[in-house]
């Protein structure tokens, strides 16, 4: 399953897609310049929405690896506390 969300995900797939879908507009007759203008849209738009997802998912890890670290020093305390006492 993860290998066909990560294929459903590529950004190659996506590009031939769109390549393959404005060849075949214009091939039934929709005017290049609205082609063109839909494509341009869809690109700025995918690119938008890739860099949030993208910065979210750092952002998540990095939050995941300072709450570990966090957990660690309290871990470490705790034994410490325990050892003295």
């Amino acid at each position: 399953m993860d290998e066909i969300i990560r294929k459903l995900t590529s950004r190659k797939l996506w590009a031939a897609a769109a390549g393959m879908a404005a060849g075949l507009a214009m091939v039934f007759g929709l005017d290049a310049d609205v082609v063109a203008t839909t494509a341009g849209a869809v690109v700025a738009l995918a690119s938008a929405v890739t860099y949030i997802l993208t910065e979210g998912r750092v952002d998540a890890e990095r939050v995941k690896t300072a709450a570990d670290a966090v957990q660690a020093a309290a871990d470490a305390l705790e034994r410490a506390e325990d050892g003295r006492a």
